[in-house]
């Protein structure tokens, strides 16, 4: 059988797309005319919202996938296969925060769901998608992480983003600490994958209007995704182990592990 992978056009997938930063992510990459498989856990929303981009002209299509469901990953590896042949970008954007307490007083539950979803999820669907990203002659996979994933700002109590004042970066666990290994997690694919061209990096789209900001941000929501997608299509010879934010002048920011 003839693979499809000649004929399509750039192909990529969106976790936790349905809605905020990774919706915002699908449609600039859709409106780069990339075929956009868009990943949602709800069916029903993530129907509606793939709906609403296609009728924006868009090629966009609903895959279900729960990223702390193996099942679900393979299956959607699966189907995209089938209908394109292969996958060139990868943005791995859902994720969860829990309730923010000091880290005594942090339930471990909190923090073991905050893994299952913003770490071993990642580690889920990138492994069921390798296969595809493999067949594709430029890969690319981003990894949506945050400020406060960096240990050195942690350490040193000062955000260099400006989104929190010096002596209050967040000392909490669940979420920066999870997001803290999801900078591991990229470094460690891109070592791996850098010799086959694949690029991964560690992108913060900032602080943007979401359900997890309860809807403030110091940038909109189509500025915080301009870096997610530049770094998904990224030429060949860009930076690959990277940790970058979103800002104001639309060139990002570096980042300090």
């Amino acid at each position: 059988m003839t693979s499809p992978a000649t004929t399509t056009p750039h192909v990529a997938l969106v976790t936790g797309a349905n809605k905020g930063v990774g919706n915002a992510i699908a449609r600039q990459l859709a409106a780069q005319g990339i075929t956009v498989f868009l990943g949602a856990r709800n069916e029903e929303r993530g129907r509606k919202a793939a709906a609403e981009l296609s009728a924006e002209g868009h090629d966009v299509r609903f895959v279900h996938l729960d990223v702390t469901d193996g099942t679900t990953a393979g299956l959607a590896a699966q189907r995209i296969e089938e209908e394109s042949g292969r996958l060139d970008i990868l943005v791995n954007n859902a994720g969860m925060s829990t309730p923010w307490h000091t880290p005594s007083q942090t339930p471990t539950d909190d923090v073991r769901q905050s893994f299952e979803t913003n770490v071993l999820g990642v580690i889920t669907v990138t492994n069921a998608m390798l296969p595809l990203l493999r067949r594709s002659q430029a890969a690319r996979i981003v990894n949506i992480s945050s400020v406060i994933g960096s240990l050195t700002a942690a350490a040193e109590n000062h955000d260099p983003t400006g989104v929190f004042s010096d002596g209050e970066f967040p000392n909490t666990l669940g979420y920066p600490v999870s997001k803290a290994a999801l900078n591991a997690v990229t470094i460690m694919y891109a070592n791996e994958l850098r010799a086959e061209g694949i690029l991964v990096n560690a992108v913060s789209p900032n602080w943007v209007p979401t359900d997890a900001t309860h809807h403030t941000g110091l940038l909109t929501l189509e500025q915080g995704v301009v870096l997610p997608v530049r770094m998904a299509t990224l030429p060949d010879g860009g930076p690959t182990g990277t940790y970058t934010c979103s800002d104001d002048t639309g060139k990002g920011l570096t980042l300090p592990w």
